[in-house]
């Protein structure tokens, strides 16, 4: 829905006086210890746990005041929940979130028209493979007072999933908010392989946000009344785990970094300050087949690295981890003598490759962006087709698919299935121009293989600009009604997610 119409209603957030922006480079850097998130605690019986939503308090820094956002159980992120591939656990998302919302509503969007109530939640745990009433519908939102309770068979190959509000329409303003945190599912094949793990094993969620100078949580506003929307959100402030600039204390030993890109927008092209490399393990939806070295890597927003660090050899140093020019934590490597020396598996995990012989459709679909007559406003759009116009993706269950994006704007666009796993095809340039005149393809660059860190199984593919990005995608698991987007938040809420079904066998 384009954001037009000269009726409509400013937001509650609007006009309220706002404090001067922080500049989070004049905070002191690495004062404050990086926060673990805890594990769930199992509520009543085994295997069944009860996360509430709830407005919280937090110290993001050490020299500023409390910030007020919203959490799970009293945190944010909230607290990891670990699991076993093949056991079946369910989860009670409990809405105690107050009845108004801080940040700034558009009631344009769909899905998020004034006769909504402002505060409402669902919870999608993205990279599940769950059946459809437990995977967290856009529009199956529930209000302050109300719970659902979710079941997770876990029948899929252990890797780190994580849980987020999924709204129609105010999606970004609730993650924005403070409501996530991680799921790891874990076998007795990972187990073997003699990982670090305990204390050695470490969730690390990134993500930027703003903030005023009195610690409020500052999300951008487009400036025209009535219409707050914006394309992206950006941060000035980069936090992991919920702290700006932490700090972790690390004997010289190999650890276990399970990496989540958190961010509404932001893209991180990380590094370490003293050229030290990163073992990748793992991807979004589990181990590779070998370990991979890596000097640097992007990570787009809701993916996930399994990662590991050796600082065996660093004993008595420091390092930043950093994206470009952003700093973004430090580690703290003690001074123990004889560093722990713990081999890094050979090999890891098997993983089949689909050959695309194996598909039986293919799927080429549009990435567009458009704005409104007036160009005062844009909406994004999937296949030219809007949330509510009748769902045109319908895969067989067990079938393979490949699904191309042709992605026409400037954006890169990470795009999440859910329910189902994929592997990238290639990446390959287009003639924009001649595919909006005509819709024929003409390439423009040679077949581009993915990133070595993108090999392995996924659940959200970067689809670059200008470029057709194509993704083999088995339909396995359940039947029924879910849901693909872009997983830039912003996009999401205004048009850029599509409803797709999955058939069952005639």
């Amino acid at each position: 829905m384009f954001l037009a119409g000269a009726a409509a209603v400013a937001s509650r957030a609007e006009g309220q006086k706002k404090s001067p922006a922080l500049d989070p480079n004049r905070l002191q850097k690495f004062v404050d210890p990086l926060p673990i998130p805890p594990v769930a605690k199992s509520f009543g019986a085994r295997n069944h746990y009860r996360l509430t939503m709830s407005e919280i308090h937090a110290k993001v820094h050490r020299d500023l005041p409390p910030t007020r956002m919203w959490g799970f159980n009293g945190i944010s992120p909230g607290p990891v929940i670990e699991a076993r591939s093949g056991e079946s656990i369910s989860i009670e998302w409990a809405n105690r979130l107050p009845s108004q919302h801080f940040l700034p509503i558009d009631y344009n969007l769909h899905g998020s028209e004034k006769d909504k109530p402002d505060v409402r939640a669902v919870v999608h745990v993205h990279g599940a493979k769950t059946r459809p009433e437990d995977d967290g519908y856009p529009e199956d939102w529930y209000v302050p007072g109300k719970s659902r309770t979710y079941h997770y068979p876990n029948n899929q190959e252990p890797t780190a999933l994580w849980y987020h509000d999924h709204t129609m329409g105010i999606n970004r303003l609730n993650v924005y908010a403070g409501l996530f945190g991680f799921m790891l599912i874990r076998d007795a094949y990972e187990d073997a392989l003699d990982l670090p793990k305990g204390r050695y094993e470490i969730p690390l969620a990134l993500y930027d946000r703003s903030f005023s100078q009195d610690g409020s949580l500052d999300y951008p506003d487009s400036g025209m009344p009535g219409m707050p929307w914006v394309p992206e959100a950006f941060g000035e402030a980069m936090l992991v785990n919920g702290k700006i600039f932490p700090f972790l204390e690390v004997e010289p030993r190999l650890y276990r970094f399970r990496l989540l890109n958190g961010s509404n927008s932001r893209f991180f092209h990380l590094s370490l300050s003293n050229g030290q490399t990163f073992i990748q393990i793992g991807t979004d939806q589990g181990l590779l087949p070998a370990p991979l070295t890596l000097d640097n890597f992007v990570i787009a927003p809701a993916e996930r690295f399994d990662l590991l660090l050796d600082f065996s050899k660093y004993a008595g140093q420091r390092m930043v981890l950093r994206s470009d020019a952003f700093s973004i934590m430090e580690f703290r490597v003690s001074n123990q003598a004889g560093g722990v020396s713990v081999a890094v598996p050979a090999t890891l995990r098997a993983v089949e490759k689909i050959p695309e012989a194996a598909a039986v459709e293919t799927r080429r679909i549009p990435l567009l962006e458009m704005k409104s007559p007036n160009g005062d406003s844009m909406t994004m759009l999937l296949g030219g087709m809007h949330w509510d116009m009748p769902v045109t993706e319908k895969p067989v269950i067990d079938t393979v698919e490949i699904w191309e994006f042709v992605n026409t704007t400037e954006d890169s666009h990470p795009i999440h299935l859910h329910l189902v796993r994929f592997q990238i095809l290639d990446r390959r340039s287009f003639d924009e121009l001649l595919y909006f005149r005509t819709r024929q393809i003409r390439y423009t660059g040679p077949v581009l293989p993915p990133d070595p860190y993108e090999a392995g199984w996924k659940d959200t593919v970067r689809a670059h600009s200008k470029m057709i990005t194509r993704i083999l995608v088995r339909f396995e698991g359940y039947t029924g009604r879910y849901v693909w987007h872009c997983h830039l938040l912003e996009h999401e809420d205004n048009e850029m997610m599509r409803p797709y079904e999955v058939l069952a066998k005639r």
